[in-house]
């Protein structure tokens, strides 16, 4: 197992070195505008999986991924003339989906502000179903309430209690 430091730097390295090759031009008339965005190579330095964005429609993708297909022979002997690593590791091209992930994330936080604009909107306008607030009160002493009779004591009654002979007192 190489070291992770090492493993990185060899992983910049092929990135720089697929990217400058790219630049400079393959024969393949499929080739796209062609972006490498990442590589990682394993622990092993034994194989390289590449990353990269195209830019257009989807032929457009489908026409670069095979185009770098075909060319992954040549671009590994490249790579292997230009690293100082005793094998020359295997290379795999690998869409990178970030833009479309990013565009739908873009469309879902246009989604949200636009509810949140909505709501906003709904909330200016609301208005109470009951009181403003529903809480209760304590009463204050000066509320009069006479026609209200106390149900706890009842007015001229007595005690309440039954006497044996079934009279109240």
């Amino acid at each position: 197992m190489a070291d992770p430091q090492r493993a990185r730097k060899l992983a910049d390295r092929i990135q720089e070195i697929v990217a400058r090759r790219l630049d400079k031009g393959i024969k393949n008339p499929r080739l796209g505008f062609v972006t490498i965005t990442d590589v990682k190579v394993t622990g092993d330095l034994q194989h390289a999986s590449i990353f990269y964005t195209v830019y257009g429609t989807d032929d457009e993708r489908r026409d670069t991924g095979a185009a770098l297909k075909s060319a992954t022979g040549m671009l590994r002997s490249e790579v292997g003339k230009n690293i100082t690593a005793r094998l020359t590791p295997s290379i795999e091209f690998i869409l990178d989906a970030l833009p479309e992930n990013a565009a739908s994330i873009d469309r879902l936080l246009q989604e949200a502000r636009q509810r949140d604009q909505e709501s906003q909107t709904m909330a200016a306008s609301a208005e109470y179903a009951g009181d403003e607030d529903p809480y209760v009160k304590p009463r204050d002493e000066d509320d009069d309430d006479e026609g209200v009779l106390d149900a706890a004591a009842p007015e001229d009654e007595g005690d309440g209690l039954v006497e044996p002979d079934g009279s109240t007192r």
